[in-house]
This record gives C-alpha cells, sequence and structure tokens, in this order.
C-alpha cells in the first residue's frame, strides 16, 4: 500500500540558523588564521540581542562582535522594523579559554592518533531517489527555500518577503519505495505588512489580512513554485501536479518574525541539516565544532561512505553509522544497513567489515581525507549540510590586527565520488 512521507526546512533568516550561521563564521574566522583552531561556540540570538558562548584553544584574536553583525547582515536582518538588526542588535561574548581535560584526550604527540572530542554514535545516510543522493522530499524542501531567498534578494517579482521562512514536502511513494507523486507543500514565508487595515475594526484588520495572504499564496504558487520546477531534472517535475495540497502561510499573517518572533539557538535544526528524518541521527548538532569534534566530522565522513557505496551500485540505499569514545582514536565500530536493496550476495556484516578496510576513521585521517582543517563551514550552516555542491571558492577574512588573509577553500568535501572506483574494486562489481 503506498506510502505518505515528509520533511522540512527552515531558511537561512530563521532565528535557529542565524544563531548556526553566526556560529560557523566564527569556526571560519578562527581557521583561516590558525587551522589547528579548537572551537565548540554556542550563539543564543533575541529581539536585539546576540549572545555568544563557548570554548576555544587559538593563536588568533577576532572580533567576534564585528564577525556576528557581518553575519547578521548579510542573511538579511538590515533593517530596524525587524526588531533585529545586525547594525543595532547587541552582541555579549562568554567565549573563554577550552578546558584542559578535554583537550589532553584530543591531543597526542603523534597527530595521526588525535582521539574523538567526544564519545557517541554518528550516523550517514544516501539514496538513489535524486541526482544528489539525498531524500526527495528535503531536497525539495531545500530548493523551495533557496529559490525563496533568491526571489528576496532579487526584490523583483515578490518585493514583500522577510528572511524567515519555513517549508514542507510530502511525498507518497509505492510499496517498493518509488516517489510517486506530492502530496503536500506547506510555505510560511515571513513579509512586510503590505496591505493596511482602513481603520482598526475586526472587519477591516480581517480584510486587509486576507488580501495580504491571497497575495502571497498566488506568488508562491505561481512564481515560486514555477521557478523551482523548472530547475528540477525531468523525472522529478513530473512528480508536481495541480492536485497538491498547498498550505501557504496557514496560521495567518507572519509579519512578526526572525529572532524577535522566536528565540534561536545554535543546533536545534540537526534533522533539518542531515536528511529530513530519513535514516537516523546521533544527536549532535554540528555548527560551531571545528572538525575535532566528531559529532561534526564523523557525519560527514558516514555522509561520504554512504554516497560512494550507493554511487557505485552496491545497494540503492544505506545507512552507515560509526560510534567513538572520547580521547580514542580507533572508533568503536562501524555499522552498515542497505535496508535489503543490495543486489549481491553480501550481508550488511559482511560489507562493514570491507568498509573499515577502505576508509579510515581515525578522526585524523578524517580530518585529512576531508580537508577538515579549511574554513568550509560557513556554507554549511543553512540549506543542510548535505547533498550539497562540491566547488572551490575565493574567502577574504579580516581580523583587528593583521592584514586580512584570501584562501581558495573547498566545500562540501564529503559530497565528492572520489571512492566508488575503490568501493567497485574492493566488493568486484
Amino acid at each position: 500500500m503506498p506510502y505518505l512521507f515528509t520533511s522540512e526546512s527552515v531558511s537561512e533568516g530563521h532565528p535557529d540558523k542565524v544563531a548556526d550561521q553566526i556560529s560557523d563564521a566564527l569556526i571560519d574566522n578562527f581557521l583561516a588564521f590558525d587551522p589547528e583552531s579548537k572551537v565548540a561556540c554556542e550563539t543564543l540570538v533575541t529581539t536585539g540581542q546576540v549572545i555568544l558562548a563557548g570554548e576555544v584553544k587559538s593563536d588568533t584574536y577576532l572580533d567576534v562582535q564585528k564577525i556576528a553583525r557581518d553575519t547578521i547582515n548579510k542573511i538579511g536582518y538590515t533593517k530596524s522594523a525587524y526588531m533585529f538588526d545586525g547594525n543595532s542588535c547587541g552582541v555579549l561574548s562568554a567565549i573563554h579559554e577550552q578546558s584542559e581535560d578535554i583537550n589532553r584526550g584530543v591531543d597526542k604527540a603523534s597527530k595521526e592518533e588525535q582521539g574523538a572530542g567526544d564519545q557517541g554514535m554518528m550516523f550517514g545516510y544516501a539514496t538513489n531517489e535524486t541526482d544528489n543522493y539525498m531524500p526527495l522530499a528535503l531536497d525539495l524542501s531545500h530548493r523551495i527555500l533557496i529559490e525563496l531567498a533568491d526571489l528576496r534578494r532579487e526584490n523583483k517579482e515578490i518585493t514583500y518577503l522577510r528572511p524567515d521562512s519555513k517549508s514542507q514536502v510530502t511525498i507518497e511513494y509505492s510499496d517498493d519505495n518509488i516517489p510517486e507523486r506530492i502530496e503536500a507543500i506547506v510555505v510560511s514565508t515571513q513579509h512586510d505588512e503590505f496591505v493596511l487595515p482602513k481603520s482598526k475594526s475586526p472587519e477591516d484588520i480581517k480584510a486587509a489580512e486576507d488580501e495580504m495572504l491571497a497575495k502571497i499564496r498566488k506568488d508562491i504558487t505561481e512564481i515560486l513554485i514555477p521557478r523551482v520546477i523548472a530547475k528540477l531534472p525531468e523525472h522529478i517535475q513530473h512528480l508536481f501536479s495541480d492536485d497538491i495540497k498547498y498550505h501557504i502561510n496557514p496560521t495567518g499573517k507572519f509579519v512578526i518574525g526572525g529572532p524577535h518572533g522566536d528565540t534561536g539557538l545554535t543546533g536545534r535544526k540537526i534533522i533539518v541539516d542531515t536528511y529530513g528524518g530519513k535514516g537516523a541521527h546521533g544527536g549532535g548538532a554540528f555548527s560551531g565544532k571545528d572538525p575535532s569534534k566528531v559529532d561534526r566530522s564523523a557525519a560527514y565522513a558516514t555522509r561520504h561512505i554512504a554516497k560512494n557505496l550507493v554511487a557505485a551500485g552496491l545497494c540503492d540505499q544505506v545507512l552507515v553509522q560509526v560510534s567513538y569514545a572520547i580521547g580514542v582514536a580507533e572508533p568503536m565500530g562501524i555499522f552498515i544497513d542497505t535496508y535489503g536493496t543490495c543486489p549481491f550476495n553480501l550481508t550488511d556484516g559482511e560489507i562493514a567489515k570491507t568498509v573499515e578496510k577502505i576508509f579510515d576513521m581515525k578522526p585524523a585521517a578524517i580530518e585529512k581525507r576531508l580537508k577538515l582543517r579549511q574554513p568550509m563551514y560557513s556554507e554549511t550552516a543553512a540549506y543542510g549540510h548535505m547533498g550539497r555542491k562540491h566547488e572551490v571558492v575565493t574567502k577574504t577574512f579580516d581580523r583587528p590586527y593583521g592584514d586580512p588573509i584570501t584562501l581558495d577553500v573547498e566545500l562540501f568535501t564529503w559530497e565528492e565520488l572520489d571512492y566508488v572506483d575503490q568501493v567497485k574494486k574492493e566488493f568486484g562489481i
């Protein structure tokens, strides 16, 4: 019997994502000037206020207030009407030096024997239902909000958009797990109050709100969605139909939003950051953590493994788990679940044993293989850490004392399909 599966995404202007982006901007700036920096940085944002807290071990000094303000302005919070903007918000820093008790378990005499920054388990997932090996519902949810942000910045076809927004997509799957159609799409977008009531009477207030909501619904369904569809491969375009249930700003007007409407914290959108509820999640957030923290680096490494296994044709979808003890380099173990989609005479346990031979999962080996000591994390902090484009970009970083530095930075290295041939060779595919 067909079944429904739903995933959501949130925009760069969502308060939790604002916090994530500030934390990762700090990570990038520390790594740009001192690649061996150890950082665990949390951010809280609320009406007119940013609070930075965490632990840092680094040889560089940064103007963390400026970094936070620049990040907020880049997102689009630049107007006092938002009750939160980069130029006027308060920024309080409570960042201090990293605990030596934690550091001694990570730093070892031999870099190769670097211990895990914490205990825990991390998961990676991949599926062949999309070209980027991501679950379709999440991929579409991200695409909707990326396109909505483009429309906001263009400020031409739709001129009333504010930075905060959310999306959700429900897909109907067949019994054999093939996406068949889109059941429903939810979009909630913050907006200017572009229709004012004629008076303060309840009737006039409702009439103004109804007029705004009708305009927003029309623009979302007739401008945004067609732009999203036009960028999709043909086999995904066919899933869109006139029967999709649209819920556009279902609670009514959405003028008050962002950190003024809801407090934001680093690390509260871990499912949006990963696979939208498909596969599994170990529970650890990514943003604000340098790559010695396996919550982040091992989650990227398991995604890298999963994507290369599926791309090699070993299975249609796969879940990869790795686990660690704090201060110990060797992982506790690797687990593989192919959901019965491996067409070869191999058990998941046998696949796991071979994966252990192909991929060195010591923290130092992961950092080296995926080049994680680069300032590459700001781009991960909105619209998902997985399924993104692997590319090289040029970045410039400023510091209070000293010259700026310009670097070529390789983004989303864990999305490379650089182990496909080795996987095929080891498994005889």
